[in-house]
C-alpha cells in the first residue's frame, strides 16, 4: 500500500514527541510533521483547514459538531489536559473570593475557550458565580484586537463587550480597568506589576480536591483528522489514534525511568508518584469511555454557557473508528 502523505500539526509535548521524532508511526502514513502553537494550530485549522491530521480546541470543535459538524472528525487522544484553577487571576486589592466576582469586569481573550469554558463552570458549580454574574471584555493577552477564531451567539443575559481598540486585557488588569482575567496563558505584565494574582491562594491544593471530589481532570485539545480523507480512507482515524496513544505511552516510560529526569524541573518523581496516588496509573487516559464523565460535564457546561446550539455526545464529537479498540 502506497503512504499517504500528510501533514501534521500538534505542540512540542513529551506525549507527541515519539510522533515527531519519527520513533513511533501512524501506520499507512508518511506525515509531515510540524510543531507550532495551540493559537496558531486552532486559527489555521478552524479559519481554513489547513492541516490534514492536527491537534483542536476541544470547545470550538464543540462548536462544529452542535452545528452539524465542520472540516474534522475527532479522535479522542487528549493532548492537552489542565486544572484551570490556576487560570484565573485577579486584582488582588478588590477581588479576596470567587464570589467577588459578581458584578465584576473580567476579560478573556475569547469567551468560547476551552480553559474559560472550565474556568466558569468551577465558578458556577463551587461557587454560585454564573456567567451571567459577570460583564466579560474580550481582547488579546498581549495582541489587542484579537477576534473569536469561529463566531459565536451567546445568551442574552451573558453581557460581552470588546476591550478599547489598541487594549490588551493583560494591560488593562494591570491599570484595573478591568477586575480579573481568565486564559490558557498568563498575564503579560511588568515586572512587579502590584495587586494582580491568582483568584486561589493555592491551585494545587483546590484542583485536588475538585478532582476529589467530581473525578474530573478537565479535557483541552483532542486531535482532528480532515473529513475528506476519513471519508476517502476510514481505517486512518483509528490509526491515528492508536500512534497517538503509543507516543504518550513512551512519555510516560521516560517519565518513569528515573536514572536521569527527563523533565528540567526538580521533584518529578514525587510529582508523579502524588498524580497516580490520587487519579489512578492511567491518569492521563485517551480514548472515550476512560474520559466520559469529564467529557459529558464538559459538553453539559458548553451547552448551559450557550456556546453550543445543543448537548452533543462523545459518541458523535470522535469517529466510529475511535470508539473501541482491539484486544488480544
Amino acid at each position: 500500500m502506497t503512504k499517504l502523505n500528510l501533514s501534521v500539526a500538534v505542540g512540542p509535548y513529551d506525549r507527541t514527541r515519539a510522533l515527531i521524532d519519527g520513533s513511533v508511526q501512524i501506520d499507512g502514513v508518511n506525515p509531515s510533521c510540524m510543531t507550532l502553537s495551540p493559537e496558531e494550530i486552532f486559527f489555521r485549522a478552524f479559519r481554513h483547514a489547513e492541516f490534514d491530521i492536527c491537534e483542536l480546541s476541544l470547545s470550538s470543535f464543540t462548536v462544529k459538531t452542535a452545528q452539524g459538524g465542520g472540516p474534522y472528525v475527532g479522535v479522542p487522544a487528549f493532548v492537552s489536559r489542565a486544572f484551570r484553577h490556576t487560570s484565573i487571576y485577579v486584582r488582588t486589592d478588590r477581588i479576596k473570593k470567587p464570589e467577588d466576582l459578581k458584578g465584576k469586569r473580567v476579560g478573556v481573550p475569547e469567551y468560547q475557550l476551552t480553559a474559560n469554558v472550565w474556568a466558569r463552570a468551577i465558578l458556577q458549580d463551587d461557587y454560585g458565580v454564573k456567567p451571567s454574574d459577570i460583564q466579560w471584555v474580550r481582547g488579546g493577552i498581549e495582541d489587542a484586537d484579537r477576534p473569536e477564531k469561529i463566531s459565536i451567539k451567546l445568551p442574552p443575559d451573558v453581557k460581552l463587550e470588546d476591550a478599547p481598540a489598541g487594549k490588551s486585557i493583560s494591560a488593562m488588569l494591570a491599570e484595573g480597568t478591568i477586575d480579573a482575567f481568565i486564559a490558557p496563558r498568563p498575564p503579560s505584565l511588568p515586572k512587579n506589576t502590584p495587586n494582580v494574582g491568582w483568584l486561589f491562594a493555592d491551585p494545587v491544593a483546590a484542583a485536588k480536591d475538585y478532582y476529589k471530589r467530581t473525578g474530573v481532570f478537565p479535557i483541552m485539545h483532542i486531535v482532528g483528522v480532515r473529513r475528506t480523507l476519513a471519508e476517502q480512507h476510514p481505517w486512518l482515524p483509528g490509526a491515528v489514534f492508536k500512534a497517538f496513544d503509543q507516543s504518550k505511552a513512551k512519555a510516560l516510560e521516560l517519565l518513569s525511568d528515573t536514572s536521569a529526569t527527563k523533565v528540567t524541573l526538580p521533584f518529578i518523581e514525587e510529582r508523579l508518584a502524588e498524580a497516580k496516588s490520587l487519579m489512578g496509573e492511567d491518569f492521563w487516559s485517551y480514548g472515550i469511555e476512560p474520559a466520559r464523565k469529564t467529557l459529558e460535564s464538559f459538553f453539559k457546561h458548553h451547552h448551559s454557557q450557550g456556546l453550543s446550539a445543543r448537548l452533543v455526545t462523545p459518541e458523535e464529537m470522535f469517529h466510529p473508528g475511535t470508539h473501541e479498540a482491539f484486544k488480544i
